[in-house]
């Protein structure tokens, strides 16, 4: 076989079927070697930033690698916003690109690019192949990494006539015996960069009863105990550990924007997110806690603000696979390295049970008080205009969470985040580390081939449906169930905002004059649409979209 026949072959044995791109000149025998098979799919977006996107929205969606592939120089520089959003946010994505021949790299050819330069700074690992001899190792390399530890993004550059040199049998027999003596991955615990991580909680039984010593201390003193749950948790599957770790230390349970649905939205003992765009309730609690439990957290200034004094008055016990996380911009008290879900489960049996009454009544309160506050802005019989607001709450009644949430960027995110109640992990995907515009719909559209059989609704403003609008012509192409909602307020209301808050109301480049019509651009793309003003066309809209079999836009007047 070929160099792109066992690039197929090695995306079959990692259990890759599915994959997003956009052909070139250097990828083409890529290509013709997936026209000769039908074990992969491929799915032709309709630009590369939009094959990242999805991919990254398929490992999201599922807990499984991403994988996208684009051609060399535009196309590969193209998926860069892609790979930095999975990088921020711990997605495991593979980017698979094709260079010049090796005897063309560094002479300015047409289309080369530097992508494994370029990457660099923004993924977890790369690979640029320029030997047959290497092309599997790299590639299996780069599953173990991509899914290992903190799990992030890896790029596979591979030269056009690698992809086309013969991969021999005493090429196969070498790789495997390599196998079988070099140190390889898998069943290992990994750091954040890939490679085995036995000095944390996982790895030593001296550490893993010190830690719980301490753990124990810490939470024996607590009288207001409090967990933060963050996308650490949803990686590494901890809901079921969380719930039990919270009954047992009779906590009240807040979230980062990463860590939605580790705790149901709709469970007795949840506050809401903390931070910046946060709910009273959580960060009241934040403000009066005496012992933080963070999970798989990082502790980003959108959650923390003001830094020195952020939760000054609390011990704060950290988990993290990733150790470089530790004491990285909040000093703990206690901290445990290792993947959460192990680490909980592990000190389970070693803490005391214990009742805070009280304090959990305090919470429940506040946040009933969010939720009576939240309900009559549904509900209010005096308005019947839009606001992105009313949106998340509306989709939070009709879809009983049944469906998987995508957002763009800005004040319809934090809306949504606030608003919708997120019952299980992975049902909101966000970009949340890089705050990528654009990212939504093609992330709704990896989550609706991963997940064939759920409802995908993609909230967006304008600005963000402005960006990669085009990909609605591939939701029209595999009839994709996914509803488009567009909050259309003709400019950039979070940037506008910020010029009213910081600028004394100098707006400058953050409205839009031309005065789109979204729905048009949709119907053009093939895509079914409707434009509403008022809260009884909206409902009426979205009953009807979430009836449909196939991608519907609803473009929402906001005022």
């Amino acid at each position: 076989m070929n160099g792109s026949e066992l690039v197929i072959r090695c995306l079959r044995e990692h259990g890759t079927d599915l994959v997003f791109g956009y052909p070139g000149a250097t990828n083409l025998a890529l290509y013709d070697a997936m026209y000769r098979q039908t074990a992969v799919r491929h799915v032709l977006t309709a630009h590369e930033q939009g094959a990242a996107h999805a991919a990254d929205g398929y490992a999201r969606a599922t807990g499984k690698v991403g994988v996208c592939m684009a051609t060399s120089g535009p196309g590969a520089t193209n998926l860069v916003t892609g790979i930095a959003t999975a990088m921020m946010d711990s997605v495991p994505l593979i980017a698979i690109t094709c260079n010049v021949t090796v005897d063309s790299i560094g002479k300015d050819s047409f289309q080369e690019i530097d992508i494994f330069g370029i990457t660099l700074p923004i993924t977890k690992h790369n690979f640029l192949v320029k030997d047959i001899r290497e092309l599997r190792g790299a590639m299996d390399a780069a599953y173990a990494i991509a899914a290992g530890g903190r799990p992030g993004p890896v790029l596979v550059d591979i030269a056009r006539d690698v992809t086309t040199a013969e991969w021999t049998e005493e090429m196969e027999a070498a790789y495997e015996a390599s196998k079988r003596t070099d140190d390889n991955h898998d069943g290992r615990v990994l750091s954040a960069d890939g490679r085995e991580d036995a000095s944390g909680f996982a790895g030593d039984a001296a550490v893993r009863q010190a830690t719980a010593k301490s753990f124990r201390a810490a939470l024996r003193k607590a009288k207001r105990p409090l967990i933060l749950v963050g996308g650490g948790c949803v990686i590494s599957g901890a809901e079921e550990a969380v719930l039990a770790f919270a009954e047992k230390i009779d906590a009240p349970v807040c979230e980062t924007l990463m860590g939605k649905g580790v705790y149901s939205g709709t469970g007795e003992r949840y506050l809401g997110m903390v931070g910046m765009h946060g709910t009273r309730a959580a960060n009241a609690a934040i403000a009066e806690c005496d012992c933080l439990i963070a999970l798989g957290v990082r502790f980003s200034e959108r959650v923390t603000g003001n830094r020195p004094d952020w939760c000054e008055q609390a011990s704060i016990l950290q988990i993290d696979i990733d150790p470089a996380e530790i004491d990285k911009n909040i000093p703990t008290a206690v901290s445990a390295v290792g993947d959460v879900k192990e680490v909980l489960e592990g000190l389970l049996p070693e803490i005391p049970a214990s009742r805070h009454a009280t304090w959990m009544n305090t919470c429940r309160q506040r946040y009933r008080e969010d939720l009576t506050a939240r309900e009559k802005v549904y509900t209010d019989p005096t308005s019947i205009a839009l606001s992105s607001q009313w949106i998340a709450l509306l989709l939070d009644d009709m879809t009983g969470g049944n469906c998987i949430i995508t957002t763009e960027v800005g004040a319809h995110q934090m809306d949504v985040a606030q608003n919708y109640r997120v019952h299980s992990p992975r049902q909101l995907l966000t970009s949340g580390g890089l705050g990528t515009m654009g990212y939504g719909l093609p992330a709704a559209i990896g989550a609706a081939f991963g997940c064939p059989h759920k409802r995908v609704i993609n909230v967006a403003g304008d600005g963000c449906y402005r960006m990669n609008m085009n990909e609605l012509s591939v939701a029209a192409k595999y009839r994709l169930p996914i509803v488009e909602i567009v909050c259309d307020n003709h400019g950039l209301e979070m940037v506008r905002h910020w010029q009213h808050v910081y600028y004394n109301d100098r707006y400058y480049q953050t409205s839009f004059e031309d005065r789109a019509d979204y729905a048009k651009i949709a119907e053009a793309l093939g895509v079914p649409a409707v434009r509403v003003a008022t809260r009884d066309d909206a409902r009426k809209a979205l009953e009807r979209a979430l009836s449909k079999d196939g991608p519907m836009v609803i473009v929402c007047e906001i005022r």
